[in-house]
């Protein structure tokens, strides 16, 4: 489905166009401006992103709202974008986040502001690009451009080990960008186009698919972030400002996990069938021993971003496990279910992390320390902080009725049809998710005050309020009511997993 007003253009524009105007607004020195000029771009965003929603055809597997334009000719490179169900969510999930980010850092941050909220907007633009990209080279270029404001972001307005954990977070996700640049090359001289689509009918041996696989396993798995593959992501999360973190965490990870649904399973069906015990082995590990690194950390960013690589887990089980399903059952549809937990996993994730570090950023706004050990008894000066963030915690330990819930559930569910001690350690994050989450509410939040700083503390303003009052409608809405975001997924993961079950050899 062609579009005629070019609605993915706009998403991905709108904001980087924004963010040069911002920029350029800074030269009247008024911060005040720019912070209502950044919040304006990213509402105007927002607003222009929500048409695809309710535009959106739930009936047809078709890439919708496509735009196709000739960009170099010489190597069959073009302009084209085009959106799922999949894409559709992600989208709305970074236009929405990026609103709550702006709002979010509009008293925290007093230095360089337009740079800051600039970098934002442009890196908004950006990751949009990712998802709606149809052309391998386009994808590539939005995919590297995106590194460039958050590297910034973290060297400029991080912590005091900003430098390395900047440096750190650029080397891997670039070197893993490597790969992915050899394999979309070897794609493009098999076929000679560039076109996402045109490969996942491109017939490839089982030589090239492995090859192929390993290549975007390197480049994605860095990303989502995978163990081993992780250790840059921690780093980054404790340096980051806070709305680097949100993004980080909400978006960010989510862009590893796309590219196994835009390029891995689809282009190397045969190969992602026979090497699924290397996806699976790592995610489990992921959910099992990254949780129980996750117990023992002091520092309230470091133990959410372990959370968040053990969450993340759960989504590459939900990938992979379907090749087990349909092995034993021969049913698509069976297997579709753990690929649409994986999903709603992915946004739920959105949400909760992004929450929890917006948590940590409105504590250590006030105290100034992240350490969970400067802490203790913040309920009884900031009750209604203190409310909203059990609530996430509640949803980050998978409790029944939040968004943490559905996924991790719909996954586990479909583990058990592949392989019951699959769905057993799985199943495990359930009781480790709620130990290193519970152990840190009850440190940080109840107990006795032992900080005369904690006694001082101001319970949320207006702003912080709007903030996490609004991630907690969501999480609980979609933790009670799944079937908006579950609906759009049906005709895209059918699609999918038809390409992913029929064999290229």
């Amino acid at each position: 489905m062609v579009s005629d007003l070019p609605l993915l253009s706009l998403i991905i524009w709108l904001p980087i166009v924004g963010g040069i105007v911002v920029l350029a607004a800074s030269r009247g020195g008024n911060d005040n401006l720019v912070r209502k000029l950044a919040l304006g771009v990213s509402v105007l965003t927002f607003v222009v992103s929500l048409p695809l929603y309710g535009a959106f055809d739930k009936g047809t597997a078709e890439m919708q709202f496509q735009e196709m334009a000739t960009w170099i000719p010489a190597f069959n490179i073009n302009y084209h974008l085009g959106i799922d169900g999949i894409s559709m969510l992600l989208i709305l999930l970074t236009t929405f986040t990026t609103v709550l980010v702006v709002i979010s850092s509009w008293e925290v941050i007093k230095h360089k502001v337009a740079q800051y909220m600039a970098a934002f907007l442009i890196m908004e633009g950006a990751m949009n690009g990712v998802f709606a990209a149809l052309d391998a080279a386009l994808f590539y270029v939005f995919w590297e451009a995106m590194l460039i404001p958050m590297f910034l972001i973290i060297g400029i307005w991080g912590g005091a080990r900003r430098v390395y954990a900047a440096i750190k977070f650029f080397l891997y996700t670039f070197l893993g960008s490597v790969f992915l640049l050899v394999a979309i090359l070897y794609l493009f001289f098999q076929s000679d186009s560039f076109s996402i689509l045109d490969y996942h009918a491109l017939p490839l041996s089982m030589t090239e698919q492995v090859l192929l696989f390993l290549g975007f396993l390197l480049a994605f798995a860095v990303k989502v972030p995978m163990w081993p593959v992780h250790t840059w992501l921690p780093d980054a999360h404790v340096e980051a400002p806070t709305g680097g973190s949100v993004i980080l965490a909400a978006i960010m990870l989510k862009l590893g996990a796309y590219g196994f649904v835009r390029f891995m399973l689809p282009i190397t069906p045969d190969a992602s069938s026979e090497l699924d015990w290397l996806v699976i082995t790592l995610s489990l590990i992921a959910i099992v021993y990254i949780a129980l690194v996750a117990l023992v950390q002091e520092d309230m960013k470091k133990l959410i971003a372990y959370s968040s690589i053990a969450h993340m887990g759960f989504v590459t089980l939900g990938f992979f496990v379907v090749f087990g399903i349909f092995d034993q059952t021969g049913n698509v549809q069976g297997a579709a279910l753990g690929f649409e937990g994986a999903v709603v996993q992915l946004i739920s994730h959105g949400f909760i992390s992004g929450a929890l570090f917006l948590c940590v950023g409105v504590m250590y706004d006030r105290l100034h320390s992240r350490q969970i050990s400067d802490y203790g008894g913040v309920v009884n000066t900031m009750p209604t902080f203190a409310a909203l963030m059990v609530l996430f915690a509640m949803a980050n330990a998978g409790l029944p009725g939040t968004s943490g819930f559905v996924g991790e559930f719909m996954v586990i569910l479909s583990a058990y049809k592949a392989n019951f001690w699959l769905a057993f350690l799985a199943g495990t994050t359930l009781v480790l998710g709620a130990a290193y989450t519970l152990w840190m509410v009850k440190r940080v939040l109840f107990g006795e005050v032992k900080n005369e700083g904690v006694a001082n503390l101001k319970d949320l303003n207006a702003r912080e309020g709007v903030v996490l009052g609004s991630l907690a409608v969501l999480v609980l809405l979609l933790g009670i009511w799944p079937a908006p975001v579950v609906d759009v997924l049906h005709s895209a993961v059918d699609n999918l997993l038809q390409h992913v079950v029929i064999s290229k050899l």
